[in-house]
């Protein structure tokens, strides 16, 4: 059974890249919203790495400082600069059995704060969160929370836990990919604060646990649709783009509710939203004033 679920587990999450875009030369508050979001999604995607290569692409990002957290199978990265500190939380790893039983761990538990949480993703946090606290207790830098998978739903708890405690620096926002459902609706109510769930298209872990089981996600939902694109869809569009979703990437002898769900998916389908977006914006400063030429945002680096 153990072996069935990692290698399940090891077709969702995928494999890590081992290359940045993002380039920071301020705070992460200048940023623009997709800008922010494909930060925090190569952040995800880092997290999965050795301590010693996440360094290093984190320092590529601009963010040379790394502490690096392991408790019981349990981890989590804090990125940060002289502006800002970046809880990361690392996602399943598919031969570690302590985050396959969190997984797979559907019962729930009662929450720190109102409602009910799913018990394996709050034993998660818990390895970690006594760790977590002693490190943040001091911070005075603006404190952001990201995570992808089951990183994802760490980050969700782990944010509303720094949210409702003592440690003076409040969640700034949280940014999520591939998120399963966190808790009942009254967790994921009661603790208000700025989030962003990004799904992309038939990634199946976003539709676990099952909504008939009274779980519910966190946040507000951002929809990458079959060709990656952000869309606001209604339920019965939303239906028909996952069925062709579904049936293209059959053509491409992927399989559809695993391959969406890696994350480096997320940061490519990102990064393709920002180069349009910014590719927008001048092309209507031009067309405004065509012999004003404003300095561009900075170009996404390229890969060596």
């Amino acid at each position: 059974m153990g072996g069935i679920a990692a290698n399940v587990v090891g077709l969702l999450d995928g494999g890590a890249q081992s290359k940045v875009y993002s380039s920071l030369d301020g705070p992460i508050e200048n940023l623009s919203i997709l800008r922010k979001s494909l930060l925090f999604a190569e952040l995800s995607n880092i997290s999965y790495l050795p301590r010693t290569e996440a360094g290093y692409l984190a320092y590529e990002i601009g963010l040379p400082e790394i502490r690096y957290y392991d408790n019981d199978g349990a981890q989590a990265y804090i990125f940060a600069n002289k502006w800002d500190t970046v809880v990361t939380c690392r996602g399943t790893q598919p031969d570690d059995w302590n985050d396959l039983k969190a997984d797979l761990d559907l019962k729930r538990a009662n929450a720190e704060t109102v409602g009910w949480v799913h018990r394996g993703f709050k034993q998660e946090v818990d390895d970690l969160w006594p760790r977590l606290e002693q490190a943040l207790v001091n911070n005075t830098r603006t404190l952001w929370f990201a995570g992808h998978s089951l990183g994802a739903a760490m980050a969700a708890i782990c944010a509303g836990r720094c949210k409702l405690s003592y440690i003076k620096s409040n969640p700034h926002a949280l940014f999520t990919y591939g998120s399963p459902r966190v808790g009942n609706s009254r967790y994921v109510n009661h603790c208000q604060l700025e989030a962003y769930r990004w799904v992309n298209n038939n990634d199946i872990v976003t539709r676990v646990p099952p909504a008939w089981l009274g779980f519910r996600h966190k946040g507000q939902e951002v929809y990458l649709n079959a060709y990656g694109k952000i869309r606001r869809l209604t339920w019965f569009q939303r239906f028909k783009d996952r069925w062709h979703g579904f049936f293209r990437s059959l053509k491409e002898r992927k399989f559809d509710p695993f391959s969406d769900h890696s994350i480096t998916q997320y940061v490519g389908h990102i990064r393709a939203a920002v180069e349009e977006d910014e590719a927008i914006s001048l092309r209507a400063t031009y067309a405004t004033n065509p012999r004003f030429a404003p300095p561009a945002a900075a170009p996404l680096r390229r890969a060596a």
